[in-house]
């Protein structure tokens, strides 16, 4: 059949009534019948309500043995403020490839953070009619997995300032016996945790008694450098007046004030280790060896070294099952995870992927979403999720408007919140054409990981024919295998028939012979300076002292070994947001490097990256309300 005869399975109306207008018109089917129907035990969900399950990572082990199906990602050219449509197009994408075209598929997405739902981007659902419904309970509290978070990394950071307090208020005796208190036998004991700090201070003694004065002192004192301290305290709203506070002003604390601030909840290292654990005993070690700052000594100090990582694992064993939910066209979609991509590595879980894979078998789809543009997400998921997950991708899918390519070719600034320049809603086939060399880009950046790259050309309304063969013709020239128009958002899943037809096909062959853009036992500095050429096309990359005085540190520590996390503006290939196009020549400056120990990555920090957003003028907040006739909520886009 060819994609004109596929009719909408959907009632769709014309113009595109608002996304949560959608959403509700849409009766979800039980989540038990999506669970039977993508090959779920009842044992291996635990529902949440009627649309909501937990999938048990159990599936897993007991489809080891079956063959994995094709795995897509979604990645998008740099986007606009406004967004381009990426997961529109994923949902879209799935909706085609199982409602029409009846393959097994499976959609791996992120978790919203509730900051740009209540901020001014909205939610994360997707959009028109292709969406992961109920959209309400996906873009608020889901199943609580960010919440988890919250309540961890803050657990984390009240043991880190309450540690230092008593190791300044009591001796070393004093901290000693509180922490291995004698039992109303008076026998001592430690901890199950605190032999990992023994084994670190090669301590072979298991009775408290044993250890010398001098052992009890190390045991005891963590001796944490304040100024190393790099965990932070999180929520997820964006709250600009909490990017920098002190903490400690009250009586009780005797002074020990210490200037700090607050995160963005999806910044936090506890998502993205929860984004890259495989099981829950990796996740127990990714915890406990995080590292919040180094001692005295400029040795590091890490959640178990603080006693705290068991307690962690605990507050995150449920959030390591992703959510089963569904599309509006009855498709599976497991959430999972929401590392930002900017300041993270911006992608759903492996879990969600390894069990989607298994699943959906060999001649199935799992397609997940990489964040921001190809050059942040896309990078990401090729350097850090597939090492550690062990997956190849099939193919790449690229997302790309006529509207941003417009931004790239030198037209005025898109702005959220104030109305787009009448050059963004009336034809201009030459300024399209020149803002496609960001296209040409990005589809070249996707062919040097060896995988074949579909585009996906997301249709507005006000896109005309002419400007959309205009991308069409330059994406096949930068080496596209296909370059698809879609109308997924208007049409759902028959929208995006012909997107999933050339998916298909571009999964038909052999696997690809995928490859990582650099070799992880490199040094920091040659594994910086490959993304930023290679990917950016920066001619070079300068150091400030401060990055210098880290990069020697970590290296020092061991942690020179891991793969890189550039935090850089996901508004251009370069580190100024106003270079639009595809810049080349320019100096990439690295102001810092940090590290994700327990993640497993190293974050080099290019120009100046809010980790916690701020609220517009008029944030969405002003729509979002209760009606309370009905109990439905309003206003969420």
């Amino acid at each position: 059949m060819a994609a004109s005869d596929f009719k909408p399975l959907l009632p769709v109306k014309q113009p595109v009534p608002s996304d949560i207008d959608i959403a509700q018109s849409v009766q979800p089917v039980h989540i038990a019948n999506i669970a039977e129907a993508v090959g779920l035990l009842p044992e291996e969900f635990d529902l949440y309500g009627t649309h909501k399950a937990k999938v048990k990572l159990s599936v897993r082990d007991r489809l080891a043995g079956a063959p994995d199906g094709k795995y897509v990602v979604v990645a998008g050219i740099t986007p606009t403020p406004l967004g381009e449509g990426k997961s529109t197009t994923t949902i879209g994408l799935c909706q085609a490839l199982g409602a029409y075209l009846k393959k097994k598929v499976l959609t791996c997405v992120r978790q919203p953070s509730q900051g740009p739902t209540f901020g001014i981007k909205g939610g994360a659902a997707g959009g028109g009619y292709s969406q992961v419904i109920p959209m309400e309970e996906m873009n608020l509290h889901l199943t609580g997995d960010i919440h988890a978070i919250t309540a961890a990394n803050n657990l984390l950071a009240a043991a880190i300032d309450v540690r230092m307090f008593h190791e300044r208020t009591q001796t070393d005796e004093q901290l000693f016996n509180r922490l291995c208190p004698a039992d109303k036998q008076g026998k001592r004991r430690f901890a199950t945790v605190m032999h990992r700090r023994l084994a670190k201070l090669g301590i072979s003694k298991t009775d408290p008694e044993e250890l010398t004065p001098e052992e009890r002192r190390d045991f005891a004192r963590l001796d944490i450098d304040p100024a190393s301290i790099t965990w932070r305290r999180v929520i997820d709203t964006n709250d600009r007046f909490l990017r920098a506070i002190t903490v400690g002003q009250g009586t009780e604390e005797k002074g020990q004030t210490r200037a700090t601030g607050f995160d963005i909840t999806v910044s936090s290292e506890i998502m993205a280790v929860l984004a890259l654990a495989t099981d829950l005993a990796d996740m127990r070690e990714r915890l406990g060896r995080m590292v919040i700052g180094n001692d005295s000594k400029g040795r590091p100090v890490t959640a178990d070294d603080l006693g705290v990582g068991g307690a962690l694992t605990v507050l995150m064993k449920d959030a390591i099952e992703p959510t089963l939910m569904q599309t509006l066209e009855q498709t599976p979609v497991l959430v999972h995870a929401g590392p930002f991509a900017n300041i993270a590595h911006g992608n759903s879980s492996v879990v969600s992927d390894q069990i989607g894979l298994k699943l959906v078998g060999a001649n199935g789809f799992v397609v997940t979403e990489a964040g921001f543009g190809a050059d942040i997400g896309m990078e990401k998921f090729m350097n850090i999720k597939c090492r550690a997950s062990g997956l190849a991708p099939d193919c790449v899918v690229l997302v790309a408007t006529v509207r941003a390519l417009k931004m790239h070719g030198g037209g005025p600034p898109v702005v959220a919140g104030t109305p787009l320049h009448h050059d963004y809603t009336t034809e201009n086939v030459a300024l399209v054409s020149a803002g496609c060399c960001n296209l040409a880009r990005h589809v070249q950046n996707a062919r040097k990981y060896g995988v074949p790259v579909v585009v996906a050309v997301n249709r507005f309304a006000s896109d005309t024919d002419a400007e959309l063969a205009a991308v069409r013709e330059a994406a096949l020239e930068a080496g596209a295998s296909a370059a698809v128009i879609c109308a997924h958002h208007g049409l759902g899943g028959a929208g995006a028939v012909d997107l999933a037809r050339a998916v298909v096909d571009a999964c038909s062959g052999p696997k690809p012979d995928f490859r990582f853009l650099y070799d992880v036992n490199l040094s920091i500095k040659e594994k910086i300076e490959i993304i930023a050429k290679e990917m950016y096309h920066a001619s070079g990359v300068e150091y400030k002292p401060e990055a210098e005085a880290q990069i020697e540190k970590y290296t020092r520590m061991g942690f020179d070994k891991l793969p890189i996390c550039m935090a850089k503006t996901q508004y251009s290939f370069s580190h100024d947001a106003a270079l639009k196009g595809a810049p080349s020549g320019f100096i990439l400056p690295i102001r810092d490097v940090r590290a994700s120990v327990g993640a497993g990555f190293l974050y080099p920090l290019v120009g100046n990256m809010m980790t916690m957003p701020g609220l517009p003028t008029r944030p969405c907040f002003y729509d979002i309300d209760l009606d309370l006739a009905t109990g439905k909520i309003v206003g969420l886009s």
